[in-house]
């Protein structure tokens, strides 16, 4: 088995949770390396493109959190054989992905401007990508988003949504999705519960 460390943000949340909770699941282990905002100027000047998270396998670092967690779904078992249900995973994660892009735009700001840009985002692409996954979900027999089992477009969805309905997200209602995408409400409840992911939250007192 490869030796695997992966570094990112001390938060449950983020570019580097799915994975976390692909290895967890997977039972694979590897060093959950963390560290505090206040030291990502000094961790960034050791990465590839300066961001996290990075990945390495055998010493070798890797860096993109989708081609990441690619990997650790694959090694855990979390990841479609099948061509298709793949391009199904995959097109849900990238969707993921172009919404947290959006949403990373707003990082950074203050104020008025953080409120404006929030709030156009809450009335129109935020509603846009929560009805398409909800839309996707419901394509794919509502319970999970490819291969009619967990995966880890579960796992990418499952980590967006939890970060929406924190509080956390200055100007962003808690109720975004309750409101505009309930079934993805049902679905985080369902993947919180899988007995590995609970169990994972667990040893963080979560």
């Amino acid at each position: 088995m490869s030796q695997l460390k992966l570094t990112y943000f001390d938060m449950h949340g983020g570019r580097a949770e799915p994975a976390r909770l692909a290895l967890h699941i997977g039972g694979i282990a590897f060093d959950d390396h963390r560290f505090v905002f206040a030291d990502f100027a000094e961790v960034r000047k050791s990465t590839p493109l300066g961001q996290v998270p990075v990945l390495h396998v055998d010493g070798v670092q890797v860096t993109q959190s989708d081609a990441i967690t690619r990997y650790v779904g694959k090694l855990a078992g979390l990841y479609p054989a099948d061509p298709f249900q793949a391009l199904l995973c995959d097109e849900v994660m990238d969707g993921v992905e172009d919404a947290n892009v959006k949403m990373g735009t707003t990082f950074g700001m203050t104020g008025d401007a953080l409120k404006e840009a929030r709030t156009a985002l809450v009335n129109g692409p935020l509603p846009l990508y929560l009805g398409w996954l909800q839309s996707q979900l419901q394509a794919h027999g509502g319970a999970y988003f490819a291969d009619n089992r967990l995966t880890i477009a579960d796992l990418k969805v499952f980590v967006y949504v939890r970060s929406l309905n924190s509080g956390r997200l200055d100007h962003v209602p808690s109720d975004l999705v309750e409101k505009t995408a309930p079934q993805l409400n049902a679905h985080l409840q369902r993947i919180a519960q899988t007995p590995a992911v609970a169990q994972y939250y667990a040893k963080f007192g979560l």
